[in-house]
This record gives structure tokens, sequence and C-alpha cells, in this order.
């Protein structure tokens, strides 16, 4: 009896393990939960009667990978798995290529903080900038000061 208890509990600690590491990732508690799932199927092939032992394992191994199946296909259309990822377009945080675009002298405002690369706006549209010298805070005015070879360098105005 104390091998089925044992096993029982093998099998609820490795799902427990396996599902808290989605809330603190980093693997360790994955890889503890997958070593509580074969050791509790070794357990049950060296405890259960022939037929049996097979079985359990073959059942250990359908159930994980239905719920891997389960977890990768719904998981992240429900509500907590929205939360854990980005809701917004990547088109919002492309950068305007075009560096001829815009000649020596344009003004204009860094979005992010340059340090020294970054993200600012010239003319409404975002460019990927080099600060020259010195880092700049996100708002600050930028003057492009080069246009050389794709890359944009600009001085704080």
């Amino acid at each position: 009896m104390e091998h089925i208890t044992l096993y029982i509990t093998l099998l609820l600690a490795g799902f427990l393990l396996i599902g808290t590491e989605i809330f603190i990732p980093g693997g360790i508690l994955g890889i503890f939960g997958s070593v509580a799932w074969i050791t509790a199927a070794i357990v049950g092939v060296r405890s259960f009667p022939a037929p049996w032992n097979m079985l359990s394992v073959i059942i250990l191994l359908f159930a994980g990978v239905f719920t891997f199946v389960i977890w990768i296909r719904y998981f992240p259309k429900s509500r907590v798995g929205k939360s854990l990822s980005l809701s917004e377009s990547a088109e919002t945080y492309k950068a305007h290529t075009d560096t001829n675009e815009f000649p020596i002298g344009t003004l204009g405002e860094a979005i992010s903080t340059l340090r020294p690369s970054g993200i600012a706006r010239f003319d409404g549209k975002r460019i990927d900038v080099m600060a020259d010298g010195e880092w700049i805070e996100a708002g600050q005015p930028v003057k492009i000061l080069s246009t050389a070879d794709g890359h944009i360098s600009v001085v704080k105005v």
C-alpha cells in the first residue's frame, strides 16, 4: 500500500511542480516535476503486477503528451495566458528604416533613453539612432549630427 501512496504522491508533486513553472519560470521546477513523473513511472513498474505496470507507464506517457498538447493549444488563449504575453502588434515597435530621408540638422525627440542607442522621432517617424558622446534621456530634444552607412548619430539640443 505504501508503494501506491508514493506513486500517487510523485504524480501529484510532478503535476504541481510543472504547473508552478508557469508562474516561477527558470526550468528548475519543471525539471523536478519531470523527474517526479519519471520516478513515479519507475515506482509503478516495480510495484504493480505484470500487465498493470506497463499500462501505468503508457498512461503516464500519454497523459504527459496530452497535457502538453492541450497546454500549448489552449493556455495562450486563456485569461492567465493573455496576461503573460504581449497583446500589442509588433507594428508599434518597428522603427523607420530610411535614413536618407532626414538631412543633418533635423530636430526630433528621443522616444527611448539613448544609452547610447535607442529610438527617436523625427517628423512623426520612429528612427533607430545612436547618441554621440552622452546618454540622452527619453523626451529630450535631439538633432541629427551625421548619417553614414545607415547609422544616424544624434546629439542633445
